[in-house]
């Protein structure tokens, strides 16, 4: 169940290698380009689109990086692509752009976001855009039936769980507490059948991570490293980081 040894060669650029004060916007074309240029793993995120499209985008909402709001699945790629992005004049990629971008020269490590409503048409589409990629590629979620749908979709790509020690914070308070139980202690792992765990930084050590490491072998990254201390916990715990705010 252990991920290829290229995805824990080197560090994964977290949202590619992004600086705002340079300009540098994350998930943008810039960010993947820097991340090339330092042999940097990219870490990114995708959304559903209207259209059933997969775009290059962390927050299900737009506004924090846009000069538009409203929700990313509410919009179509074209209109996304469309949208003005605060401090660059870069636009939205889909997954199609960013592999021709990559085009194979480093890994990218592909974060499946979620609603949590079972609606598996992003992994679906990422499983057709990836069928004509032959670069390193795995995919990641959160959510456990994402990565089921990884499993069962995406079977000849390493697919792996994204966890935290606890879900009681304000970010998952959207999710009934089922939904927050089932996510717990990597308990559904049996069923996902990860080959790498992607664990919050300052969680670690904790048990569940420690047995998929150990005794599963899989392999362990920490998110998202930012300071020296938590470098420290990386080298201690995990196999590789995945960072942002210093270059390594």
């Amino acid at each position: 169940m252990r991920a290829p040894d290229w995805l824990t060669a080197r560090p994964v650029a977290h949202r590619g290698l992004h600086d705002i004060s340079r300009g540098i916007v994350e998930n943008m074309p810039g960010a993947v380009q820097a991340a090339i240029a330092g042999n940097f793993a990219i870490e990114v995120d995708i959304q559903l689109s209207a259209d059933g499209e997969a775009m290059v985008h962390h927050d299900h909402a737009l506004g924090r990086l846009t000069e538009a709001t409203g929700e990313v699945v509410e919009r179509t790629a074209a209109e996304l692509k469309a949208i003005r992005f605060k401090d660059t004049p870069e636009r939205m990629m889909s997954l199609s752009d960013l592999c021709a971008l990559v085009a194979g020269r480093v890994p990218l490590v592909i974060e499946v976001k979620s609603l949590f409503d079972g609606d598996r048409k992003l992994v679906k589409r990422m499983t057709e855009v990836l069928a004509s990629y032959d670069g390193p590629a795995v995919g990641m979620s959160f959510d456990p039936d994402q990565v089921l749908a990884l499993r069962e979709l995406l079977p000849s790509r390493p697919r792996g769980i994204v966890a935290q020690r606890t879900y009681e914070d304000d970010y998952w308070a959207k999710l009934s507490q089922a939904q927050r139980d089932s996510m717990l202690h990597l308990r559904h792992g049996f069923q996902t059948q990860p080959h790498f765990v992607a664990f919050r930084i300052d969680d670690l050590p904790t048990p569940a991570p420690w047995i998929a490491r150990n005794v599963f072998g899989c392999a362990l990254l920490g998110w998202t490293v930012r300071t020296t201390e938590q470098r420290t916990r990386v080298a201690q715990h995990a196999d590789q980081m995945i960072f942002e705010g210093f270059v390594p």
